[in-house]
């Protein structure tokens, strides 16, 4: 079996763990000769060759001393090689020594007797180019000293997912001793870590692709009263010859950001909230219902909003929008959009109108602003409902039958684009029939089409006796996902007898 061979230990046999190259003695060239009692060379090794110059054919009987000794240092060669053969003591240290070319160069050297079974006696030389010696020491202190001083938390697992290091930081930040980590699994130390954590980091090990700002909030024994947050990346540890030793942990304490973001979105939320009527006033010959749902991350909160609004004749207009942007500044344009809303609906206006002037106020606004909406009113009287979109995803009507669709409309333009005609469309609905109207949050995704994701909106609208709570409960459960990084706004119209009653 060659040497490039890896070989691991079968059951019952003994630890044997031969690697292919790349260790550290490759790193060093770590060159072997083997000299008889009188200091003839006996074994040669490759790395001899490439240290010293001569082949095997070339080495081999020769005697040392006279081959890669200079004439003047033989004597004192000499001497120490008759010491180690006597006395059965080991040499080390540093020796000029000649190459094939005539050069001299430094080698670190390492001389011990051994002994066979027949009494016989040989010196083992172990040799090494200084210089190379010295730039391995230098490289590995000074990664000593960046990852001892960092303040960023390293943490060396091993496939095992058990530590085998970590530095200060990562100590600190744990609250538990260095030395209390090496052996233990990472759940061991940190339990209030999510399993994912441990799923991404054999993922890391599996396929070598590193992840990086995973975010995580928790307790550790450092300040066990108060939650902290991290984010910590992951990334494969690979020896020189690509064997796979482990995965490296990065962790950074963003406890002051986490706080900071967790502020912002309060104030976004706040906001929102106060400007969506909560819960819409039920009208007559409509059942209502609707939800907000923010996205995760206060920065992504945008200007989502819904309205349901009592007009004259016993008519209700239904709205719903989406500012684009997130943010305080996406929040307050939705209320100037929303208040503008309500006070072009007490106009009475046809559908088209309404969102002709909002077109105008939204160009008129201080920042760029660009937002959808669809806008509808449903008069109980004639059991119609006229609708209007302005760029906005077509509202889904489930009939009382079962049979539904995304409503055939035309699209418009988004506010704030200008010079834009939107059109009315006349629905004929009856007693039943429901309207879905939401924002891009309910539906679109960054990994599927859109027209996949409405075809799986229409799927869930399977059952027209279904309450219009639990539809949108379903809808949002099946539809949204932890972390989306929009929020969404969704408002569910049941039709349920014409009004007045004859």
């Amino acid at each position: 079996m060659c040497a490039a061979e890896s070989v691991r230990a079968g059951p019952g046999t003994a630890g044997v763990d031969a690697t292919v190259s790349g260790g550290v003695m490759d790193v060093l060239n770590v060159a072997a000769i083997l000299l008889d009692a009188e200091g003839r060379i006996d074994l040669w090794s490759p790395q001899a060759e490439d240290l010293f110059g001569y082949s095997a054919d070339e080495a081999l009987g020769e005697f040392a001393g006279r081959l890669l000794v200079h004439e003047e240092h033989r004597r004192t060669v000499q001497d120490m090689f008759a010491r180690v053969m006597e006395v059965g003591c080991s040499w080390a240290g540093v020796f000029p020594m000649r190459h094939k070319d005539g050069s001299t160069r430094l080698v670190e050297f390492r001389n011990m007797r051994l002994q066979d079974d027949e009494g016989d006696l040989y010196a083992l030389g172990l040799a090494a180019d200084q210089a190379t010696l010295r730039q391995v020491e230098r490289d590995l202190a000074l990664s000593a000293r960046l990852v001892s001083q960092s303040p960023i938390g390293l943490g060396v697992l091993d496939t095992d997912l058990r530590y085998v290091t970590v530095n200060a930081a990562e100590a600190r930040m744990n609250g538990v001793p260095a030395a209390e980590h090496v052996g233990r699994h990472v759940h061991e130390v940190l339990p209030f870590l999510d399993e994912s954590f441990e799923a991404t980091m054999r993922k890391v090990l599996a396929t070598g692709t590193p992840v990086s700002d995973q975010y995580t909030v928790g307790r550790t024994p450092a300040d066990p009263d108060n939650d902290h947050a991290w984010s910590i990346s992951f990334h494969r540890l690979e020896a020189r010859n690509g064997r796979v030793l482990g995965v490296v942990t990065s962790s950074v304490d963003v406890t002051e950001r986490h706080r900071a973001v967790e502020e912002q979105r309060r104030t976004v939320l706040t906001l929102q909230r106060s400007l969506l009527p909560h819960p819409p006033p039920q009208r007559p010959g409509l059942a209502v219902a609707s939800r907000y749902q923010p996205a995760r991350a206060a920065s992504e909160i945008g200007g989502d909003w819904f309205d349901v609004i009592a007009l004259e004749g016993d008519k209700t207009a239904l709205v719903v929008g989406d500012v684009m942007g997130s943010g305080v500044s996406a929040a307050a344009t939705m209320g100037q959009l929303r208040t503008a809303t309500r006070t072009l609906a007490g106009l009475d206006l046809d559908p088209a109108q309404v969102l002709e002037h909002l077109d105008r106020i939204t160009e008129d606004l201080e920042q760029d602003t660009i937002a959808t909406c669809v806008y509808g009113v449903y008069d109980p009287r004639t059991a119609q409902c006229r609708i209007s979109l302005a760029g906005h995803l077509p509202p889904a009507l489930l009939r009382l039958d079962g049979k539904r669709e995304l409503l055939d409309l035309p699209t418009g333009a988004p506010l704030g684009v200008g010079n834009v005609a939107f059109h009315t469309t006349t629905l004929d609905l009856d007693p039943g029939d429901q309207l879905v109207l939401y924002t891009d949050g309910l539906v679109e995704r960054r990994d599927r089409p859109i027209d996949a994701c409405l075809e799986n909106l229409l799927a869930l609208l399977d059952d027209p006796h279904r309450s219009l709570d639990e539809t949108a409960e379903l809808l949002l459960q099946a539809l949204r996902h932890p972390g989306d990084h929009d929020d969404v706004a969704l408002l569910i119209a049941r039709v349920l007898r014409r009004w007045p009653a004859r």
